[in-house]
């Protein structure tokens, strides 16, 4: 497999943050939500109830609209795997993966997995963190602690760049082959 720089092994896996990044998901979640609450006769999703949810893991946001809606379907599924799609293939390594973010804290979630980062922040996010910007890319803002500093990052060790837009990403330099 190709390498994108020296000692990295090619891209296997991209992890994308879509909420923000790739969609403006809290829109269409609002319409879809609204749909199957008028399709079991209950009121349209409130702002106050919306602002509840905003920012909240998904397990208490998950109960939060799961008490609120009161909806006659189940509060969970289990899925299992279909383990037909990955048995022959090799288990991608956190090193061969890319992950897109946009959040400061999911940009350090990524580093700290042991992960290549590409950080997309917002431009308000780009000038907070402006005389942090390596500190981000690094992982080494302190915004997650978990005590074990063997999982920080390397400040400017190319494990993680920053771009204002996805539309600068470069697939070349990292042997993603994009055909058309």
């Amino acid at each position: 497999m190709a390498t994108f720089e020296t000692g990295f092994p090619a891209i296997r896996a991209c992890i994308f943050d879509l909420d923000g990044l790739l969609i403006n998901s809290e829109d269409i979640i609002t319409l879809s939500t609204n749909k199957l609450l008028k399709n079991y006769g209950r009121p349209a999703f409130t702002p106050s109830i919306r602002a509840q949810l905003m920012g909240v893991p998904d397990s208490t946001n998950g109960d939060v609209f799961h008490n609120w809606a009161k909806l006659p379907i189940s509060h969970r599924q289990v899925l299992g795997d279909d383990p037909r799609l990955g048995s022959s293939r090799k288990p991608i390594l956190p090193n061969e993966c890319l992950v897109f973010e946009d959040s400061v804290a999911r940009v350090e979630a990524g580093r700290r997995a042991g992960m290549r980062v590409i950080w997309v922040p917002h431009p308000d996010m780009a000038v907070e963190y402006a005389a942090r910007q390596k500190d981000v890319l690094a992982g080494r803002t302190g915004i997650i602690e978990i005590g074990d500093d063997w999982q920080l990052g390397e400040i400017d060790n190319g494990w993680a760049k920053s771009i204002s837009s996805l539309e600068h990403f470069d697939y070349e330099k990292y042997s993603i082959d994009v055909r058309s």
